[in-house]
């Protein structure tokens, strides 16, 4: 899940993730703790830049709406 990936990193390789993402260390912060939710971009971006160890699947209750292609 992202806080499993986020919390071993330091505030500089938070800093660089968050951008990578297109959104910011306090966003990402949000979206972890649940509060906000993920936009459907940011969640394809976190799994990308995460190398597929934070899927997008875990960012969104509603995934299968969005990406009907990754229902088995």
């Amino acid at each position: 899940d992202l806080k499993s990936f986020l919390s071993p990193l330091d505030a500089e390789s938070r800093e660089e993730f968050a951008g990578r993402c297109k959104t910011s260390k306090g966003h990402l912060q949000n979206v972890m703790y649940g509060l906000k939710s993920c936009a459907t971009d940011l969640a394809v971006s976190i799994e990308r830049e995460s190398g597929g160890k934070v899927r997008r699947q875990e960012l969104r209750a509603d995934w299968a709406n969005h990406w009907p292609e990754l229902v088995e």
